[in-house]
């Protein structure tokens, strides 16, 4: 266990996510008590804040607090040096520990600053090592040109959670419910999202719909039926024609059926997701994906059948007892089929997930991601005409490293950018699902969410429509 005393309570978030980036596998406490008397404490970092300086373990650094960001900076360098020289190890990403690092890149690329000027302060501020500067900006440079097309102030975009999945993976922390106990009240449950659909409508008239994501859980997990009543009421309320573009995330194999397939095709659907994450038998066993290899080949060449022209397929870095060769047969089974989006996830340990809860259970499998098996899956984006295009991080991430999203010209993810880069206002419905109002092109960023549990949802659907109207009044002043 490792222990950071403070002596006030502050940026307790930005210390935990660098230590635990050096510390992965150790437990990591902060507070202003002093260190607990614990044979496994690993080591105790003491942080003082004091009038225009801040002391860590001793070492006295200048502080201007009126300007917090400048601080956390020059806090996160302090401890990633000394975390450093203690481990000899240091970090792709340096001091980054957001989730939106080309948000940096991008911003200073849309003020007009040069490549070297980005790369110099990326190196400076947050010791970035230049590899991971290089992927900033080819991925900024790629956003920069596909959100010139995009109407930040008067578009927006939909999001529509389906919380259901045939079964919960073992990585899973997403909010969903299995769908087999949820049956019955699918009807209610499409109800409840009809009346966001028509507040959504009417309260965003006279803006324009850029585009539509429909995700989970799993949103093929619905029959056939529920998927056309899904489908219809979007056709009901919302401008489809105009969408830039209109994405479900199919998901899992055994979820989707021919017919499933069919009915998207009969709606404007311009994209589909369908994600092995791994292409090896044993890791789909082990993880709890109830299909074989074959069905992943078998509805791939349905969705082609039906004419789907733009399918993203998800693969995972890092999962448990995967080697490098497994990682590199997974690519060669995806290149069989040619798809035109790869989006590559290094594993993030989350809490909810059971393959933390249980993690004992699972000490015997390797959990290995590193930069080479990053290599490999550009190597073989390259082969199949791919360039990346959008990237972000999670906590507890596998070797600390990215998500990282490839596409051939002209395929790639609005959505995906504009969910990660927060320059549109995104208009989210369903349960545990969360808006993000933004103005001034991204410089103010207000969420107002929905609650996770489903029955909840159904029941208090109104008073969730009356928060979005009062906070569109308010952030956005759209009412």
């Amino acid at each position: 266990m490792i222990y950071v005393r403070l002596n006030e309570d502050n940026f307790e978030y930005d210390i935990y996510s660098l230590v635990k980036a050096f510390y992965p596998k150790e437990e990591v406490r902060i507070g202003t008590e002093a260190a607990p008397e614990d044979e496994g404490l690993l080591f105790c970092m003491n942080v003082n804040y004091e009038d225009h300086k801040l002391t860590l373990d001793g070492r006295e650094i200048e502080i201007d607090y009126s300007n917090r960001p400048d601080t956390k900076n020059r806090l996160k360098l302090a401890i990633y040096e000394s975390l450093s020289a203690r481990t000899g190890k240091t970090l792709p990403w340096g001091t980054l520990t957001g989730i939106r690092p080309t948000k940096i890149s991008l911003g200073m690329i849309e003020n007009g600053a040069s490549d070297e000027q980005v790369a110099a302060y990326m190196k400076e501020t947050y010791l970035t090592s230049q590899e991971k500067i290089d992927l900033s900006l080819q991925v900024s440079h790629m956003e920069h040109k596909l959100l010139s097309k995009i109407d930040y102030d008067n578009g927006y975009s939909v999001y529509i959670g389906i919380p259901f999945c045939p079964s919960t993976c073992l990585y899973c922390s997403f909010t969903s419910y299995p769908i087999g106990l949820w049956t019955k009240k699918l009807d209610d449950y499409l109800a409840a999202l009809e009346k966001e659909m028509a507040f959504t409508a009417e309260a965003c008239k006279g803006k324009s719909l850029t585009t539509i994501y429909i995700g989970g859980g799993t949103p093929t997990s619905l029959d056939e039926e529920h998927m056309e009543k899904l489908l219809s009421l979007v056709d009901k309320y919302f401008d489809t024609e105009s969408l830039l573009e209109y994405t479900i995330e199919a998901g899992r194999p055994d979820s989707i059926t021919y017919e499933k397939l069919q009915v998207m095709k009969n709606h404007p659907v311009t994209r589909i997701s369908i994600n092995p994450q791994t292409m090896n038998q044993k890791t789909l066993d082990l993880i709890g994906r109830f299909h074989k290899v074959e069905d992943i080949h078998k509805v791939f060449g349905w969705a082609r059948e039906l004419g789907f022209d733009n399918i993203n397929m998800d693969m995972i870095l890092g999962l448990p007892g995967e080697t490098i060769d497994d990682v590199k047969y997974t690519l060669d089974e995806i290149k069989k089929l040619a798809p035109d989006n790869l989006t590559v996830h290094s594993l993030a340990l989350k809490h909810s997930a059971r393959l933390n809860i249980d993690r004992e259970a699972y000490d015997d499998y390797l959990i290995d991601n590193s930069q080479s098996h990053m290599d490999i899956c550009l190597e073989a984006a390259k082969d199949m005409g791919m360039e990346p295009y959008y990237l972000y991080r999670q906590k507890n991430m596998a070797a600390n490293l990215e998500n990282i999203g490839y596409a051939t010209a002209g395929k790639e993810g609005l959505y995906n950018i504009l969910i990660m880069e927060e320059k549109q206002t995104i208009m989210a419905l369903g349960c545990g699902t969360a808006c993000k109002f933004v103005t001034d092109h991204g410089a103010t960023v207000t969420r107002c969410e929905n609650v996770k549990d489903v029955q909840l949802y159904m029941d208090r659907i109104d008073e969730m429509i009356d928060r979005k109207r009062e906070r569109l009044r308010e952030d956005l002043k759209w009412l």
